[in-house]
Parts: structure tokens; C-alpha cells; sequence
């Protein structure tokens, strides 16, 4: 980052930098979202400077970076989405520095800094987008300067520095295809079933059976473990491709069913289907839709949607306890309910109403604006359904268990709820109260 008063004369951009990170105004998480999609906007003004303009995006970049370390002390960034932002950041000024023939060792060396000073975790695990970002000339410059940090370090392999520098060197060797250097590297650090994976994505569209061989010996070494890793099931997933793509598709169709009978999902349901011969299709169907049985009630949710079995997914419905559906993830459940909402109207309205007991019975308070939008709903549907006994059951329960919360006890009664004037219509009432009204 440059010293302070080193960039120069202030760019026009600048404004719109500052005007975009809101300073002095404190973003809480639920705000996070719409406000890094307001600073992507101005991001994506940068990034069409670099091909004409190359050295004044670079300047931008580094302005826009400051100010994200000057807004990182005001907001919650719980979710990661401002962290992430900052990241590109960081690889659209690598992209900017090589656009204007910068030097490919001081970018390096650059981002090394930023690395090591990392307050804000800005730079957490950034390597691969990094390795993405560098061209040929600049991925060699940031491997040179690792494999000095590395081979310093390496009298004692239990140290941090050494450990990091070769987890970089994983993610530089990946983007260069180099497949001699990352084995050389994986067996001197200690093989893992992250490194069959990488390797084994790299041999797969030239040599599927070397690929193959990888993967089995990665699967071996994940089942050494006492808990599976992600790269367990991504090796799973690899190893049916490539069965597939090897013409041993009875084996892949094997592979995909056991491990959907052992995690019935929509997602492993889609990579069954994936290895199904065309014709068999609707008995495979049945098949998986009865092993399915077993699993949990969101995944069954998730699958019979997926799948558009709607009397499916009524009958599970149906077949659930009202307690249990306020188990299951609104993620589901709201799906669930949207599905059923016109010939199940009842169903759906346990669906919604499971939804607005699990909001206020929580005391999340910042969402119960959705708890009563649920109600409504729930309302909505027993009345469709012709069961409004059931829906006076609902507003007994919510009115004795949360009698203070007045606003659900008017949606129980029966009122629908009205939204409040807008922001400016509530400016002019508030201006015309203050100032009175012109006679102009």
C-alpha cells in the first residue's frame, strides 16, 4: 500500500469510493449483503479501466483497499461477504499491475506484505484466487519468492512459516499444471487426501486412469481418518466420473447408489441419475424415492421437490407432527409450503405457520417481520382450507405464549397487516409538522 499522500491527485472514482463504503455509518450484518453489492458496483467501474487505463486502476485498487481497512472496524462482517470483496480487490490489482507492465517481482513482494499484515484477514487463504489472478510471469515471480520463504523455513517443518509457504506452493503448482512439482512437494510435506484430489483433477482430461489411481489412494487416506474431510466425498464424486469416463459405467452406477442409499439427498439423487442408463430411468426413480425413507425430514422435503413428487411431499407432510416441522430449516420448510399452497392448502399452512413459531419461540427479533408475514400466510391457507378452528388454535398459542408482542396478537385477530408510509412520505409529514407548508 502506498504512504499516506502518495496517490496523487484525487481521481473522480475516489468519490464514488467513499461515497460507497458510507463512512462513520456502522453495517450490521443483515445489511451486509446490499452493501457490498453497492462497492461491487464501483469495483466493476475499476476493473473496465484496466485495459485502457491500467496504471489508473491500479491507483483506484489501492485507494479502494485503504478504505476497506479503514471500514473493516465499522460493520459485521459475520457472513464473510465484505472479506471476500476485499479479495477481489486484491486480485483485480494484481490484474491491473501486470495490465500496466508493472514489476512482476515488486507485485510479488507487494502482496507478500499484505499477507503477512493481514489485520482484517483480508488475505485468508487468498492464494488460490492469487495464483488465478498472476500471469505466467507473475505466478513464476510470487513461486520464486514462496520457495525462498519455504526452503528457509524448512530446518523445522513443524514451524507455521514452513507449513504456510507450502500450502502456497500447493495452490502455484495447481495453477501451473505442474504435476511433478506438486507430488514432489506433497510427498516431502506429508501426503493428504487434498493432494490426491488436486492431482488427480489435473491427470483427469489427459490420463483418467493415472487420475483414477489418485483418487483411489486418496479415498484410502481419508478413511484413516476418524472424520471424513470434504476431499473425501469431492474424491468420491471424482471417482464415479471418472469410472464413467473410463467405460466402466456399471461400477460408477454402483458407486453413486451406495453412496446415496448412505446419504439420501437431492444432490447425491442428481449424481445417481447422472450415471442411470436412459431406459431405467423411472424404475432407478422408485428405487431411490423408497431408500429415501430413511433420511431426515429436510432432506425428504428437499428430494420430493426436486423430484416434483408433490403427493410425496404432502404425505411427509402429513405424516409430521407440528413440533417436528418447527425442527426442520425454513430452507425447506418455505419451499414445502410455496409447493403445496394451491391443492394442499392446509398442509401448507402448518408449513408456514411451523415457520413463524420457530422465529418468535427463538426471540430472533430481527426476523419477526418474517414470522408475521409467515402467520399471514399460515392464515391465509387454513382459511382456504376451510379450517379456521385450527387457525384459532394457532393465535391461542401464539397470544398466551407471547401476549407482549402485540403486533401478532392484531395479525391473530384477524387484521392483515398494512406496511407503514415510505422514508420520504414520512420526511414530508415530518417537514410539514416542523416547518409548515409553503403557500408557493
Amino acid at each position: 500500500m502506498k504512504k499516506r499522500g502518495s496517490f496523487g491527485k484525487t481521481d473522480p472514482i475516489e468519490r464514488e469510493i467513499e461515497h460507497a463504503l458510507c463512512p462513520g455509518s456502522f453495517i450490521r450484518d443483515g445489511a451486509s449483503f446490499s452493501f457490498v453489492t453497492g462497492l461491487d458496483q464501483v469495483a466493476t467501474t475499476i476493473e473496465t479501466l484496466i485495459a485502457a487505463e491500467a496504471s489508473r486502476a491500479v491507483m483506484l485498487y489501492e485507494v479502494f483497499l485503504a478504505g476497506c481497512h479503514a471500514k473493516a472496524d465499522e460493520l459485521d462482517d459475520s457472513s464473510g461477504s465484505f472479506g471476500q470483496f476485499a479479495q477481489g480487490l486484491i486480485c483485480g490489482w494484481i490484474k491491473a499491475r501486470q495490465a500496466s507492465d508493472a514489476d512482476s517481482d515488486k507485485t510479488a513482494s507487494t502482496l507478500l506484505g499484505w499477507m503477512d499484515d493481514d489485520p482484517y484477514a483480508f488475505c485468508y487463504e487468498i492464494e488460490k484466487d492469487a495464483a488465478a489472478a498472476f500471469d505466467k510471469v507473475g505466478l513464476a515471480a510470487f513461486e520464486k519468492q514462496i520457495r525462498t520463504r519455504f526452503e528457509d523455513a524448512s530446518a523445522d517443518p513443524s514451524n507455521w512459516t514452513y507449513r504456510r509457504a507450502a500450502e502456497i506452493l500447493r495452490a502455484i503448482y495447481s495453477a501451473q499444471g505442474d504435476i511433478q512439482a506438486y507430488i514432489a512437494l506433497a510427498n516431502q510435506t506429508g501426503l493428504k487426501p487434498e493432494d490426491c484430489l488436486a492431482v488427480a483433477k489435473l491427470l483427469a482430461a489427459r490420463k483418467p486412469d493415472e487420475a483414477l489411481n489418485w483418487v483411489e489412494r486418496g479415498r484410502a487416506l481419508d478413511r484413516e481418518k476418524q472424520f471424513r474431510s470434504t476431499a473425501g466425498f469431492d474424491l468420491d464424486k471424482l471417482h464415479r466420473q471418472l469410472l464413467s469416463r473410463l467405460g466402466r459405467q456399471n461400477e460408477a452406477l454402483a458407486a453413486a447408489w451406495a453412496e446415496f442409499r448412505e446419504h439420501p439427498s437431492k444432490y447425491t439423487y442428481d449424481d445417481l441419475m447422472r450415471f442411470v442408463p436412459k431406459a431405467e430411468r423411472r424404475e432407478w426413480h422408485e428405487r431411490a424415492l423408497n431408500a429415501a425413507m430413511v433420511a431426515d425430514l429436510h432432506s425428504r422435503l428437499e428430494l420430493y421437490i426436486e423430484t416434483k413428487e408433490m403427493e410425496r411431499l404432502a404425505d411427509a407432510v402429513r405424516g409430521c407432527s407440528d413440533e417436528d416441522l418447527e425442527k426442520v430449516s425454513h430452507y425447506a420448510t418455505e419451499a414445502a409450503a410455496k409447493r403445496l399452497e394451491k391443492n394442499h392448502p392446509g398442509l401448507a399452512a402448518r408449513l408456514w405457520r411451523a415457520q413463524g413459531m420457530r422465529i418468535v419461540d427463538a426471540k430472533k427479533s430481527k426476523y419477526y417481520d418474517a414470522a408475521l408475514s409467515n402467520f399471514e400466510r399460515a392464515r391465509n391457507c387454513y382459511q382456504k382450507a376451510g379450517l379456521m378452528l385450527e387457525w384459532e388454535n394457532v393465535v391461542r398459542q401464539v397470544c398466551a405464549a407471547h401476549f407482549r408482542k402485540t403486533s401478532f396478537q392484531t395479525l391473530a385477530a384477524g387484521a392483515k397487516r398494512t406496511a407503514g408510509p415510505e422514508f420520504l412520505e414520512r420526511a414530508k409529514v415530518r417537514w410539514d409538522e416542523q416547518h409548515g407548508v409553503s403557500d408557493s
